[in-house]
């Protein structure tokens, strides 16, 4: 009897510590060349948690694109106003259940004078509008012919749920303590690491040089540092979450750095979104900061600003590649202006060559 307790014990145990695994079996997916272990192992039971939350609403029935439009009939329409009065009511109807369910058309609106634009929700859908258009027609490098709609990123609610602020400047900096370089307080925003937990501010809102490999040893041009590499660590880390993936959905861990024939074709889009993602911030929602009251802003004053969760919310594609742009016209109309999505004359000079490892990757890929 006595041997039969323990026995019972050790067994019970063991039953806890299995509870805390994953059951199996994992699934797998090659990402690179073959031999380079770059695969994604995903785990089912997470799989189907994230698609609960990653499943696109069924589009509005179709409306006619015939009979006047709506600037013809409505006042004040300044970006939606070349479509029919029909496609135009179908949108602002899906904008309302993307962006303010249960709030109706009162929630940008004034009941008394639609045409009103003294709430500042109408002003920043207005912009938010003309983002989405601009993303859908000169960004395809990052978001292909999928495109984007207003529910990409906001999943029913009025503020979408992953969203950043600059944070407040450390207060010990000028003092004996130091500087803590936002490091060494363990942040969601990468990964509960130790990193610096605002990788966003220096490649999200500034253009600072993300690579920190150097071609040369130090000194000689190599002004690569300790602290922006745990910068660029610390993006890399949200990049992962984002996207539910590892290192290797774009890197071959053999040599990080390295492009030619050692990196998956999401790198080159991730490239591209990185780029997007500041030209979002910079000339869409920072401009848009004096319209906020001051409730809506970050503790230091900031607007709130876009990262890669923002779309992804832990999906590798947005809401899994659901194509819901396709089906509302409005949002894919070409935006005045000058396109943001191709590389700079800079960039075209250190682009390398990327082999091809689909038959959709593209052949140029750019080496910072």
């Amino acid at each position: 009897m006595n041997r039969v307790l323990p026995a019972t014990g050790l067994v019970l145990v063991a039953a806890l510590l299995l509870a805390g695994c994953e059951k199996p079996p994992p699934q797998s997916v090659q990402r690179g060349p073959r031999g380079t272990a770059m695969v994604q192992v995903y785990s089912p039971a997470a799989l189907a948690d994230a698609a609960v939350h990653n499943a696109a609403p069924e589009p509005l029935p179709p409306a006619s694109p015939d009979g006047p439009r709506a600037s013809q009939v409505y006042q004040n329409v300044q970006v939606l106003g070349n479509l029919s009065v029909a496609e135009f009511a179908r949108t602002m109807t899906a904008m309302t259940a993307w962006v303010a369910p249960g709030q109706s058309c009162a929630a940008c609106h004034n009941p008394a004078n639609f045409a009103d634009d003294s709430i500042y929700t109408k002003l920043v859908a207005r912009r938010m509008l003309l983002m989405t258009q601009k993303i859908n027609t000169e960004w395809k490098t990052h978001v292909g012919n999928t495109g984007v709609t207003c529910y990409t990123c906001h999943r029913g609610q009025n503020v979408p749920s992953e969203v950043w602020f600059k944070p407040l400047q450390d207060e010990r900096m000028n003092t004996f303590a130091g500087n803590h370089a936002g490091q060494n307080a363990p942040a969601d925003s990468v990964g509960l690491s130790a990193l610096p937990s605002d990788p966003f501010t220096p490649f999200l809102l500034e253009d600072v040089g993300i690579r920190v490999g150097g071609a040369t040893a130090l000194p000689t041009g190599n002004r690569q540092s300790i602290k922006q590499t745990e910068w660029t660590y610390g993006l890399m880390m949200h990049m992962s979450k984002s996207l539910g993936v590892n290192c290797t959905q774009c890197h071959n861990t053999r040599s990080l750095s390295s492009w030619g024939g050692e990196s998956s074709p999401p790198r080159l889009t991730a490239w591209h979104g990185i780029r997007m993602t500041r030209a979002l911030n910079n000339e869409f929602l920072v401009p848009l900061t004096a319209n906020f009251p001051a409730n809506r802003l970050g503790p230091g004053g900031d607007v709130a600003k876009v990262n890669c969760a923002t779309c992804h919310q832990g999906a590798h594609k947005p809401l899994y590649g659901a194509p819901m742009a396709k089906e509302y016209p409005g949002l894919l109309i070409a935006a005045p202006g000058n396109a943001q999505g191709s590389m700079s004359a800079a960039d075209l000079k250190v682009i390398a060559p990327m082999a091809t490892i689909s038959t959709q990757a593209p052949a140029p890929a750019p080496a910072r």
